[in-house]
Formats: structure tokens, sequence, C-alpha cells
């Protein structure tokens, strides 16, 4: 058992979806060019140990700083301790993108938080909204009825 096998599952037990494993590398290579089954195996089995090694890794580096979740600092710190340097821009990269979309994420949620209602008078102003719109809706097409509660 190599020491980036966990006791319970080895790298048989283990797989990746063969359809995304297929589209990515679908996605790299130019139309022209096409893989074998035994290429897109070999692939994913390294695929898997790179997981594996780098998850361990993280794993450790966590570890030492006592840390009970593994957070993109560990994995960009195993990355470097692994010496795959050249994954580093392309990680941080992804990360910087990662932290500006919960950014956005964080500011929608803000906006209600902010507004200074209770979810009360936010639930109520809502309810209001839909009134209209369904008033609206009855009175542009007055052959339908639709019927509200």
């Amino acid at each position: 058992m190599s020491e980036y096998s966990s006791g319970s599952a080895s790298t048989d037990d283990l797989s990746l979806p063969k359809a995304t494993v297929q589209k990515i590398i679908s996605e790299i290579l130019p139309k022209d060019i096409a893989i074998s089954k035994e290429a897109r195996e070999a692939i994913t089995e390294c695929s898997i140990l790179f997981i594996m090694m780098l998850s361990t890794q993280s794993n450790d580096i966590a570890e030492k700083e006592a840390k009970k979740t593994i957070a993109s600092d560990h994995v960009v710190k195993a990355l470097e301790e692994l010496d795959f340097h050249n994954y580093l821009e392309i990680i941080n990269k992804v990360l910087d993108e990662h932290k500006e979309l919960l950014k956005g994420k964080e500011k929608k949620n803000n906006k209600f938080q902010n507004s200074g209602l209770s979810e009360e008078e936010l639930l109520r102003q809502q309810e209001e909204l839909f009134k209209k719109s369904r008033d609206r809706l009855q009175n542009s097409n007055p052959d339908t009825s639709v019927k509200t509660e």
C-alpha cells in the first residue's frame, strides 16, 4: 500500500466519472485527435493518485496547524511542498476568481440584511408585489379567469 492510499479504499475502488474525464480531455485535445480507452484510464488513474497525494499532503499541513478543515492555503502549500510549482499560478488565479464570486454573493445577501426591515416586513412586501402582479395579469387578460387565494 502506498503512503497515499487510505486504509479503506484502494485506487481500484476509486474512480472519476468517465463522462467528466472524457469531457475534460476533449476540451483540451484538438478535435482531430482521438484517445484510446487505455490512455483515458491511465489519465484517470494518474488523476486519482494526484488527488490522493494532494489531499494527504494538505491534510498533513492542516493537522500541523491544528486545523480540522483543509483550507485553500493548505492546498497551495501542499502543491509547493510536492514541487508542483507550475500549478501555483493557475490555482491562485482560480482562488482569486472564487473569492470575487463570493464577494458578489455576500453583497446580494447583505442587501436584504441592510434594508433595515424585519423578515416579516420583507415577506409582507413580497406578498403585496405578488398580489399586484396577479391583479395586473387578471386585468390584462379578461377572458382568462385566474383564481387567487
